[in-house]
């Protein structure tokens, strides 16, 4: 076997895989024989099936996987043993002119196109600059987060008419142009959230509402065109809901108003632990720093972003193009050319974020153990149950829940890149000029 490598340009290589008889006719002739023993054929017994039988019969689909296998694992092995460093995958090149017999004695060459990555070069310093903001709770962000909680522990009642954020419990009919009932079509009985009516003309036509009152509501207003919204609501496709046009009959069965919980001691018992919140400023507080806790990872987030945007710009990284959008459409058969151009702009910015990431890793020596990885699981899967209740969940608890998430293999390699990106981040840090700026959370989402 003979491979060589020509080099087209800096970005740009191809491989060329000369295979003569005797690199595969020991493969294919072990396979033969392996295959007749365990082939069973009307009129020779099991195991007694003749080599030659299997030959004339199967010769040239072995033939073919063998030479498909030597093709990969030989050109995996140049490429490591070289340490040829691509992007992408080995493109067959196709040769009209070479026509194989595929009868044993064929001489093969196969070429393979290469696309080759790029050396980069990344010195981050003093001299790169970013602003990292320190999230602080403003006064409406704070009263809606002590709302929720408080409601999230307090009891449901029926008071005789609707007011604020109460939930209609109700019946929905249907109606024709014509305002009746229309036969056939949709009736559903669900609860319209009052907190997410987003029209004021209809949100304060459903204030003062009482059990069995009777109205007729557009749905798409009400909602503002919010299918998901709208089909949890009528118990319909999402699809469905998209395309609803019609307007409803609504017969009011109940109306449901969640009060929030009184702030005294039992209170806080059940959310922080016995005798941590004493009072109202205690538990203020303590919410304040919770969700200053959250705007961190929002703040961490927006920092990254910056990073991300101004290296990929600022560093310079030529990719072969031409080679990756070949690549890219023969890995995806269904991406369309217009997909391709759409979206080529937005791969090629993460590929180079990617290099980028790699040489920081290696020219650091940054190392990821799988304890960080843990950790960092255990992390995000304690948020998402801190979603629904502010109390934590035991330790040893929290620590099962997340070694059979990181069982999965799909979680454990999203967690994996994520720690990757976290370190690279941390990194830079480290070694740039942060800017240290204070900012009310309000003010920080009217900046996205």
């Amino acid at each position: 076997m003979n491979i060589t490598q020509e080099k087209i340009n800096d970005l740009n290589a191809v491989v060329k895989i000369k295979i003569s008889p005797e690199d595969y006719t020991g493969k294919v002739d072990k396979t033969i024989k392996e295959q007749a023993k365990k082939s069973t054929v009307p009129g020779f017994r099991k195991g007694m099936v003749p080599a030659s039988h299997i030959k004339r019969t199967h010769g040239k689909a072995i033939l073919v996987e063998e030479i498909n296998n030597l093709l990969s694992e030989s050109l995996n092995k140049y490429l490591t043993d070289n340490k040829v460093e691509i992007l992408g995958q080995p493109l067959p090149m196709l040769n009209d002119a070479k026509d194989f017999k595929w009868d044993g004695t064929d001489e093969f060459e196969f070429d393979y196109e290469l696309g080759l990555a790029p050396e980069v070069d990344v010195n981050i310093g003093a001299k790169d600059k970013f602003i990292q903001y320190n999230l602080k709770a403003d006064e409406e962000t704070l009263a809606a987060r002590i709302k929720n909680i408080r409601r999230s522990y307090g009891k449901m009642t029926n008071p005789e008419v609707s007011a604020g954020d109460d939930v209609l419990y109700a019946e929905l009919a249907q109606l024709s142009p014509d305002g009746s009932v229309f036969e056939g079509g949709i009736v559903s009985t669900g609860s319209i959230r009052l907190d997410l009516v987003k029209d004021e003309e209809i949100l304060k036509s459903l204030t003062g509402v009482k059990k069995d009152d009777v109205f007729e509501l557009d749905v798409q207003k009400a909602f503002e065109n919010n299918e998901a919204v709208i089909a949890k609501l009528l118990n319909i496709g999402e699809e469905e809901a998209k395309d609803l046009k019609s307007k409803f009959q609504v017969t009011v069965k109940n109306v449901n108003r969640l009060e929030e919980s009184d702030l005294n001691q039992e209170f806080f018992d059940k959310i922080f632990g016995e005798g941590v919140v004493t009072d109202e400023a205690g538990f203020t507080a303590k919410i304040t720093e919770e969700i200053e806790g959250m705007f961190k990872q929002d703040a961490d987030r927006k920092l990254q972003n910056d990073m991300y945007t101004q290296l990929t710009e600022g560093i310079n990284i030529e990719l072969p193009d031409e080679f990756l959008r070949k690549w890219l459409k023969a890995t995806n058969e269904k991406l369309t050319d217009a997909e391709l151009n759409e979206g080529y702009d937005d791969f090629a910015k993460n590929l180079k974020w990617t290099l980028i990431e790699n040489k920081i890793i290696k020219d650091n020596q940054i190392e990821i153990k799988y304890q960080d990885v843990f950790e960092t699981a255990k992390q995000r899967l304690d948020a998402q149950f801190r979603m629904y209740s502010p109390a934590p969940m035991p330790e040893d608890q929290l620590a099962q829940y997340t070694t059979t998430f990181l069982q999965e293999k799909d979680n454990g390699n999203r967690i994996f890149e994520e720690v990757k990106a976290i370190k690279v981040f941390e990194y830079i840090q480290s070694v740039a000029t942060l800017d240290q700026q204070d900012l009310a959370y309000n003010k920080f989402i009217e900046m996205k």
